[in-house]
């Protein structure tokens, strides 16, 4: 059966059709040679949607005409800097035409600030990563090497549900409601365990 889905974007909406995607790129673990990084990302973690198509592609993953429903869930990711928030950006995943609407939407995607993290594909089984979801953000390129939002993932450390987790970033599968920390520097007294998702996510 096709859904469709409204999608809400900051300059217009479009509602979509249903197509096919295919399976992410696989990664390489960091080489134990590889220096550390002496800085955080950059302080600029916007979202150039415009570079969405380039990025979706870079993460592996596949712009699609509406959201799929076979494997629908839904995480949530908080992202840190010295214990501050940084803004997860809506539309993540979402491309737009020269109309500045939207005319396609990666499996892997968010619609708002919240930080919820939506997964609705139409393969079943595909294992979707934090790794992906940073490149088509642009803070990450899909090589591991930065993207026009920020620079490596080195010094940064990851939680899960509360827990610190020893997974390599990139590689780390979104799972049905995890509560993810990415956090560098001075953490928070509290990392969150959990999140209070809507009704019905």
């Amino acid at each position: 059966m096709h859904t469709k889905l409204t999608l809400a974007i900051a300059l217009s909406a479009m509602t979509l059709g249903v197509a096919g995607c295919s399976a992410p790129a696989p990664s390489t673990p960091p080489s134990p040679d590889s220096p550390a990084a002496s800085a955080a990302p950059a302080a600029d973690f916007a979202l150039d949607i415009t570079g969405a198509p380039g990025r979706i592609a870079q993460a592996g993953l596949t712009v699609l005409t509406a959201e799929g429903n076979v494997d629908h869930y839904h995480a949530h990711l908080d992202v840190l800097k010295d214990g501050k928030p940084i803004a997860v950006p809506a539309n993540i995943g979402i491309t737009t035409g020269a109309d500045n609407r939207a005319n396609g939407i990666s499996a892997l995607h968010t619609h708002d600030t919240t930080g919820v993290v939506h997964i609705e594909s139409p393969t079943a089984g595909q294992v979707f990563t934090l790794g992906q979801l940073l490149t088509e953000w642009g803070v990450l390129g899909g090589s591991g090497a930065a993207g026009a939002g920020g620079g490596s993932l080195d010094g940064w450390t990851v939680y899960v549900n509360g827990r610190k987790s020893d997974a390599w970033i990139r590689d780390l599968p979104f799972k049905a409601h995890d509560e993810i920390v990415l956090s560098y520097g001075t953490a928070p007294a509290t990392i969150p365990a959990s999140y209070d998702f809507p009704p019905g996510e």
